[in-house]
């Protein structure tokens, strides 16, 4: 009995040590994303492959947490959608087959290439917005011609797909996406990722991982109270600091995430 009860204890320090470890880091890892809009997967998937969750329902945990993320930063910049619904309905309409169409297809995708290109890409983008020193710094309504509306929409859908099999750096190519198609500040893109990518695409693509296995329910509470307090502290930092601190925060996410998904490709090849 003696024996048994040590090792009931030994087995609830080690779940309750790994839940604050998860909390922390879905909190912080969150708050850095709420800031930048996207990048939360830089810390919180690694997280969960480390606590011995299998690829696929990591995945679909950190889909489901980030959800809470949009809705966390929704709550605290729902204004500044302001009268973004038209680009918003776009973005749905459009990305959510990407999503799904990405989600169906992981399985028969080689992980390497995709970390590989949204790697660079990442990287890339955080060069691009560093010798933009005016980007996203301020807030314009661009009208947009027939050939420029059909490229936002391809560009939409195609990170849709790289959204549903992928875990980390959408959110940072939507939000780009934004402020050079419609010259949006970043405080009004990230609102429209949140909104957009966060919570609907996200939850849409975790549905679909969920179908090929099931999801720890115990880590999913704990990243979805970390995702959501930090993504509403994070937005509410975003907001008192403005657009300097986002942009700050959206380079070192960008470069961060790029070098991450880099190594993670070539430790595949290897």
């Amino acid at each position: 009995m003696f024996f048994s009860l040590t090792i009931f204890l030994g087995n609830f320090d080690e779940s309750l040590f790994k839940s604050i470890y998860i909390f922390l880091i879905s909190f912080f890892s969150n708050t850095f994303s709420a800031i930048s809009g996207g990048g939360a997967g830089l810390l919180q998937f690694p997280a969960l492959i480390l606590s011995g969750v299998p690829y696929y329902q990591a995945l679909a945990s950190h889909k489901l947490a980030t959800v809470a993320l949009g809705i966390g930063g929704s709550l605290r910049n729902y204004k500044s959608l302001g009268n973004d619904i038209s680009v918003a309905w776009k973005i749905l309409i459009f990305g959510l087959p990407g999503v799904i169409f990405g989600a169906s297809v992981v399985e028969y995708i080689s992980e390497k290439y995709l970390y590989l290109i949204l790697g660079i890409i990442s990287i890339l983008l955080a060069f691009y917005s560093f010798f933009k020193p005016d980007l996203g710094l301020s807030s314009g309504n661009k009208a947009l011609n027939f050939v420029n509306k059909i490229r936002f929409l391809i560009f939409i859908f195609l990170i849709g797909i790289l959204n549903g099999s992928i875990s980390s750096g959408t959110g940072l190519l939507v939000t780009i996406l934004l402020i050079k198609t419609f010259e949006m500040d970043f405080l009004r893109a990230i609102s429209m990722t949140f909104f957009t990518v966060g919570i609907f695409w996200n939850f849409v693509g975790a549905v679909f991982l969920a179908r090929m296995g099931s999801v720890p329910i115990n880590l999913l509470i704990v990243l979805i109270i970390g995702s959501f307090t930090g993504g509403f502290f994070g937005a509410h930092l975003s907001k008192l600091n403005g657009n300097i601190l986002i942009k700050k925060t959206f380079i070192t996410v960008c470069i961060l995430v790029g070098i991450s998904l880099l190594i993670k490709s070539i430790k595949s090849f290897l």
